[in-house]
């Protein structure tokens, strides 16, 4: 086991670390807008509270869940750390060395994640906390007692504050994968001149695609569209 702490704890490890775990949240991240769709269903919220009464009583479903948060802590810590060996390895003042020539995204990698982190704590208290501690009323379907978290997420779009937020947030994390997709597969090695055009292609759309509709849910839902 002794190789493989230290492959962890060297650069290249952390650098793989943060590939693997950025690749599953993305993953995650096309589960979750697939859910949130169900918020657009004009229903009363039956579809979106029916799929979170099964997105919390599923037992593989749960599963995966303790993976996700583990993968979302990992990826912080290890981002926190690559940045701090960076900046130790690249030096401050008039001897900072640094890339210019990349573009913004990469440049800002640790101030995007940060934001999008911040994001996160927020969305994690108003919802998954408030899911699984707070007062929710329920709705009956079918003979059963469901929690009626469309109510609770109706209420947090209503306000105008609360989804330019969530606006400002997906752009941020568009940012973020506008680098981060095609960085984790040149990190894994998973890059070819045949097929590295693909890659950006695949990289720019979901940078721009999964972030712009997860942001126009709470638009629509402020229209009530």
């Amino acid at each position: 086991m002794n190789w493989f702490t230290q492959l962890f704890s060297s650069t290249l490890g952390k650098k793989l670390l943060m590939a693997l775990t950025g690749l599953f949240l993305i993953s995650f991240l096309l589960v979750h807008l697939l859910g949130n769709f169900q918020l657009l269903h004009h229903d009363e919220g039956r579809a979106f509270n029916l799929y979170a009464r099964f997105m919390t009583s599923n037992p593989v479903i749960k599963t995966m869940s303790y993976l996700l948060y583990s993968a979302i802590i990992l990826h912080v810590v290890w981002a926190v750390l690559l940045t701090r060996q960076n900046r130790k390895a690249r030096g401050s003042g008039v001897y900072a060395i640094k890339n210019k020539s990349a573009d913004w995204s990469s440049r800002n990698m640790g101030f995007l994640g940060a934001i999008v982190f911040i994001f996160l704590v927020i969305h994690l208290k108003d919802f998954w906390y408030v899911m699984h501690n707070g007062p929710i009323e329920t709705q009956m379907y079918d003979g059963s007692e469901v929690k009626d978290l469309y109510a609770v997420v109706v209420l947090a779009f209503s306000q105008a504050w609360y989804v330019i937020l969530y606006v400002v947030s997906m752009a941020m994390l568009a940012f973020h994968l506008w680098h981060g997709f095609a960085s984790a597969f040149q990190t894994l090695g998973l890059n070819h001149l045949k097929y590295n055009g693909l890659i950006q292609v695949i990289g720019r759309t979901v940078a721009i695609v999964i972030p712009l509709l997860f942001a126009l849910i709470p638009v629509l839902m402020f229209l009530n569209v």
